[in-house]
């Protein structure tokens, strides 16, 4: 990952220094971020008859670099939980 570059976490443009820091080629944000996992049958049933919602957290990664004089986007890109 080249030195330019812009971060959004759920579309919303992430900063650096307020955000997030940058440890070599791993960027590490000040918030916690999670991904919802796999639904379980009852969870996706219940999604599907309208019983209930899901307010899970899901963040999502992107980061728009440009390689080769082009625009490039990695979109929901994987990320570890701190601990």
């Amino acid at each position: 990952m080249g030195d330019e570059f812009e971060v959004f976490v759920n579309g919303v443009p992430q900063h650096s220094g307020t955000d997030y820091d940058r440890l070599g080629g791993v960027l590490v944000f000040r918030r916690s971020l999670a991904k919802e996992g796999r639904l379980g049958f009852w969870r996706w049933l219940s999604l599907f008859l309208g019983i209930a919602g899901t307010y899970r957290q899901n963040d999502s990664v992107d980061v728009i670099y440009e390689r080769d004089g082009r625009r490039v986007v990695a979109s929901d890109l994987p990320f570890e939980a701190a601990g």
